[in-house]
């Protein structure tokens, strides 16, 4: 049962995060669930081919997990759709607790946030 309310937590916050999204004017999609290849919880369409991956989380907040699995999800992102990996970002939107979608923490990682050349 606690199972099922997570669930329904989870896709309550990613719903308010699209429609937040959408209402500050970004180019948001919920992309679908695919098994083991996952893509996701949104993207943003950035323009001129350039996308951004949002793995949206409302859990106990474990940063590197979140990351690893934000970095897998944006190469399958890529990969399903014949896209260049470096025309597609990732970053991790963490609901906190009792604030909005606005107040929400963004993670990625130093390398990527700088555009660095992975080592």
């Amino acid at each position: 049962m606690r199972n099922r309310a997570n669930k329904r937590k989870g896709a309550a916050w990613e719903t308010e995060l699209l429609t937040g999204l959408r209402s500050a004017g970004e180019d948001t999609e919920r992309l679908r669930l695919t098994g083991a290849e996952d893509e996701g919880d949104l993207v943003i369409r950035e323009g001129d081919g350039l996308f951004t991956v949002i793995e949206a989380k409302n859990a106990k907040f474990e940063p590197g997990p979140f990351v690893d699995e934000a970095e897998r999800e944006r190469l399958n992102f890529a990969k399903h759709r014949g896209i260049d990996p470096r025309q597609v970002e990732s970053v991790v939107v963490v609901k906190r607790r009792g604030k909005g979608w606005r107040k929400a923490f963004v993670l990625s990682t130093v390398e990527a946030y700088f555009g660095l050349d992975a080592a």
